[in-house]
């Protein structure tokens, strides 16, 4: 089954419940800047950021410099942002 990437209408929708987030590559993917107290509470929020991801089996991309880590979502399969993007991103914002 091919997964869908969100119409516009579908987008703005879920930027509307994602205050944090912005929209990136031309609508094609969402992007969120942390910031932490230390290089190991960064890397602990990466690591339950991965084990969230693994479990939706979607991966983000991502940059990490000591307590700085930027994530950004998009859905390679469907050639842009789809419901798995909205919804990983409702459960990393769950985290901090």
């Amino acid at each position: 089954m091919a997964i869908a990437q969100l119409t516009a209408d579908e987008r703005a929708a879920a930027m509307e419940a994602l205050p944090h987030w912005s929209v990136s590559r031309e609508g094609l993917a969402i992007e969120r800047k942390f910031e932490f107290g230390d290089f190991v509470e960064a890397f602990g929020f990466m690591t339950r950021t991965a084990i969230l991801a693994e479990k939706a089996d979607h991966h983000p991309e991502w940059f990490n410099v000591y307590n700085k880590v930027e994530i950004t979502l998009t859905t390679h399969d469907a050639g842009g942002l789809s419901k798995r993007d909205v919804a990983l991103a409702k459960q990393i914002d769950e985290l901090v």
